[in-house]
């Protein structure tokens, strides 16, 4: 896990701003967890974007990692985790506003959010929450107004070796060849992360935040472009009508739809193609690979 934070530090910084100093605490040695390192990066981009939306001004954000043993007695007397056991914490903590008592049960549900209009779709921590449970880990909230907020997450202490080699498999599953995507999305964290995180992978990647700005960059781009990945909802065009628009100059173009209302939704209420690829948000990133894979294979995502 310590290895993982640390690759990440640079990007954070740059995510977080310079009026924000972010402090690295590993505490937990070789700990290992399972989790890919792609669901390490959306977990702290998600979480430090947060406390970086929580401070006014200068502040500051520590991450810090350790390793505890929950006993029997300790899992059935109010410990977040419910399941005695070895684990390993990742606690990530800021200096800003807090959040009211009244919000912090339901912070992990998809779009809920205390951020004003146009600064956040409620998404980060219900992603980060999906991860944690994916691998039977548990989330603590601690926080007061005023002073800040703690998030720290408890991950099951993996005993088993993990070889180097497994690891390069393990990534490999996900990694592409150098197709070029263009991206459409108009929450600009959103649109960075998974930008830097596609481009681990090996893919080139387009970033537009608006239709008429990607319009523009295609026209621009000499390339052929193989993916328009977009959100189907947007306010100068719908994400099927900036397809049939792209289409125009690329004829091979293929498409991945992305929205955080459901596919049965889109289906209903939107003019899309039937048979689309779409993938539904809050996401989590080798989700999103693998169906940009299937997209690019032409198999139904």
């Amino acid at each position: 896990l310590n290895a993982s934070i640390e690759k990440m530090l640079a990007m954070l910084r740059r995510l977080i701003g310079e009026n924000i100093s972010l402090t690295w605490i590993p505490n937990s040695k070789n700990a290992l967890v399972k989790l890919d390192p792609s669901q390490v990066d959306q977990i702290l981009a998600n979480l430090c974007i947060n406390s970086r939306d929580a401070i006014d001004g200068d502040g500051n954000i520590i991450i810090e990692t350790g390793t505890i043993h929950v006993d029997q007695s300790e899992s059935s007397s109010g410990s977040p985790c419910t399941m005695p056991g070895d684990y390993v914490m990742l606690n990530i903590t800021d200096n800003g506003h807090g959040i009211d008592k009244m919000h912090i049960p339901h912070v992990t549900e998809p779009f809920f959010t205390t951020k004003e209009v146009g600064k956040g779709i409620g998404m980060g921590l219900s992603t980060v929450y999906g991860i944690i449970k994916q691998c039977n880990g548990f989330m603590q909230v601690h926080s007061e107004m005023g002073k800040g907020t703690s998030m720290r997450i408890f991950l099951p202490l993996l005993q088993e070796k993990i070889t180097a080699e497994s690891i390069e498999t393990k990534e490999q599953e996900f990694t592409s060849g150098k197709e070029i995507i263009l991206m459409v999305e108009d929450h600009p964290d959103i649109l960075q992360l998974c930008k830097r995180m596609l481009e681990k992978y090996g893919y080139v990647v387009l970033a537009a935040t608006r239709p008429y700005e990607a319009t523009r960059i295609a026209e621009q781009n000499k390339q052929e472009i193989d993916l328009l990945l977009t959100d189907v909802i947007m306010p100068e065009m719908t994400g099927s009508q900036l397809f049939k628009k792209l289409q125009a100059v690329y004829p091979n173009l293929k498409v991945l739809y992305m929205s955080g209302y459901s596919a049965d939704f889109i289906a209903h209420h939107i003019a899309v193609d039937e048979g689309v690829n779409f993938i539904e948000k809050p996401f989590l990133l080798n989700a999103l690979t693998k169906a940009i894979n299937k997209t690019l294979t032409n198999r139904p995502a």
